[in-house]
C-alpha cells in the first residue's frame, strides 16, 4: 500500500512540474474549474485549447494537477477579479512608443493603477458607456495597447532584481484599453489623467492562460502584437522593454507589498493610434486581438452600451 501511495505521489508531482498553462474555465457540466490547458497540435495559443487537466487546490499556493480531463466550454479570466488585489500598470516602457507619442524616456518606471473591475475575460466584449462615446464636439478616441502581464505568486516587499522571479507565477497577455480623450484632452493638470482614460469596467482583458516561469524562463524574448479586425497594428518584442520584468517587480515592491494574485501590465510597444497622423480610433463592433508568443491571444469586440 505504501508503494502504491508513493507511486501516486510521484505521478502527482510529475504532473505538477510539467504543467505550465493555468486556465480558469466553464466546462460542459456548467461548473467552473482551474486547469492545465491541453494545447491542440500545432499551436501554443491557450485560447485554442478545448480541454484541460483539472487542478485541485490554489494555483497561488498549494495545488495538484490531476489526470482528470474536462472540456473547456468558455475560458474565463485566469483569476477572478476578487483574487486580484491590485492591477499595476506601466507607462512609457518602449522607446519606439515614447518616440511616436513625443514623450521623453523616463528615469524610473511610471506607475498607474486600474481598478480590478477593469479586468475582463479573453473573449468578452469591451463595454463602452455613453460618456466615452462621441458626443457633440467630443470625439471618442478609443485606442488599443497590447502588454505582457506579470502575475505574482507570493508576497514581495523590498526585494532585489535577482529575487524578483522567485515571486512570479507566470505571464499572460493583457489589453490596456485606453481612451485618449479622457486620458489627455480631458485629463486636467497635470496631464495625463490615466484613471479616467483607462479604468472603466472591462477595459483590461487578460489571459488566455498564465504560463509558468518554468516554461518561459526569460520573458524578455517574446513577440507581442495587436490586430484590429484582422490587421496587424502592433508587432514588437519584449526585448525592447526599457524596464524588464525583474526590475519592475523589484521596483514596485519598494515600500509597497506585492501580494499573491497581483498583476502588473508592463507597458505597450509602438503602433498605437496616439501619435499617428491619421488615427483610426476603435469604434463599436471592432474586434481587437492582443497576443504574446508562447502564451496566446485575447480577442474582444468593442461594444457600445
Amino acid at each position: 500500500m505504501r508503494l502504491l501511495l508513493n507511486a501516486v505521489l510521484l505521478i502527482s508531482l510529475s504532473l505538477s512540474v510539467n504543467s505550465q498553462r493555468f486556465v480558469r474555465f466553464i466546462s460542459s457540466d456548467g461548473k467552473e474549474y482551474y486547469g492545465d490547458a491541453i494545447l491542440p497540435s500545432g499551436t501554443v495559443d491557450a485560447a485554442k485549447s478545448r480541454q484541460a487537466h483539472v487542478i485541485q487546490g490554489d494555483i497561488l499556493g498549494d495545488f495538484t494537477i490531476t489526470k482528470q480531463v474536462k472540456d473547456i466550454k468558455k475560458l474565463l479570466a485566469p483569476l477572478p477579479n476578487e483574487r486580484v488585489r491590485t492591477v499595476r500598470c506601466v507607462g512609457l516602457n518602449y522607446v519606439a512608443h515614447i518616440n511616436e507619442t513625443g514623450q521623453r524616456i523616463p528615469d524610473w518606471p511610471i506607475l498607474f493603477y486600474k481598478p480590478f473591475t477593469a479586468l475582463n475575460s479573453p473573449s468578452d466584449p469591451i463595454p463602452v458607456s455613453d460618456g466615452y462615446q462621441t458626443q457633440g464636439n467630443f470625439t471618442s478616441t478609443m485606442d488599443y495597447e497590447t502588454e505582457l502581464v506579470i502575475v505574482i505568486k507570493k508576497k514581495a516587499f523590498n526585494i532585489s532584481d535577482d529575487e524578483a522571479l522567485d515571486h512570479v507565477l507566470g505571464y499572460t497577455v493583457g489589453h490596456d484599453v485606453s481612451h485618449r480623450g479622457w486620458q489627455i484632452d480631458r485629463g486636467g493638470l497635470p496631464q495625463p489623467q490615466f484613471s479616467m482614460g483607462k479604468g472603466p469596467d472591462g477595459w483590461a482583458p487578460w489571459g488566455p492562460a498564465i504560463v509558468s516561469t518554468n516554461l518561459i524562463p526569460d520573458p524578455q524574448v517574446l513577440n507581442i502584437w495587436t490586430k484590429v479586425n484582422g490587421v496587424t497594428m502592433q508587432n514588437s518584442s519584449t526585448a525592447n522593454m526599457i524596464f524588464g520584468v525583474k526590475h519592475l517587480v523589484s521596483f514596485f515592491s519598494m515600500g509597497t507589498t506585492l501580494l499573491p494574485g497581483d498583476v502588473i501590465f508592463t507597458g505597450t510597444p509602438n503602433g498605437v493610434n496616439l501619435g499617428k497622423a491619421d488615427p483610426v480610433w476603435l469604434t463599436n463592433g471592432d474586434v481587437v486581438e492582443v497576443g504574446l508568443e508562447n502564451v496566446g491571444t485575447c480577442t474582444n469586440p468593442i461594444k457600445y452600451v
